[in-house]
């Protein structure tokens, strides 16, 4: 069988990001952990290596590799969420302690881990069928860094 998964390199962080992830959101638990074996270059022997966890039910690896590779924004997770509640809860938690803010919904968290939190409402407004309304709402987002549902609703509707 074929499958295909994001797998992320942490320094020494991949299980306490694991941890941290399936405490926060719905449907995530860490599904296996693999102890480095002797030797392993970056890695104390018996030190968390290999991290297998479902974020949001999708399968992701995250391996302890040591500080040669680092993460950065090529790579994010895209966390929509219904609500703007949903939006203000996860990003709190996942700004804090040492999370980053960005723009335009992005933010790196506190592992070094990028992540964009999308409101749905974001999606319907940058899809809908009023052209000035999109380009409304894109100049309204691109001032932002937590995405706001209303202003960004109030903006695509000409408000």
């Amino acid at each position: 069988m074929t499958t295909v998964r994001s797998h992320l390199w942490f320094d020494d962080q991949a299980l306490p990001a694991a941890q941290h992830y399936a405490a926060l959101l719905p449907d995530t638990r860490v599904t296996s952990v693999v102890q480095a074996p002797a030797g392993t270059p970056g890695v104390a022997d018996g030190a968390p290596f290999i991290v297998e966890l479902e974020l949001v039910g999708v399968p992701f690896t995250f391996l302890n590799g040591g500080p040669a590779l680092r993460l950065d924004a090529a790579f994010s997770v895209l966390l929509q969420v219904d609500t703007q509640e949903e939006v203000d809860r996860y990003w709190d938690a996942l700004t804090a302690d040492g999370g980053q803010p960005g723009q335009c919904g992005w933010l790196v968290d506190r592992f070094g881990v990028s992540w964009q939190v999308v409101p749905a409402g974001l999606t319907r407004v940058m899809s809908g069928s009023d052209p000035a309304g999109v380009a409304r709402a894109m100049a309204v987002m691109l001032t932002m860094t937590k995405l706001e549902v209303a202003p960004l609703e109030a903006a695509y509707a000409g408000r």
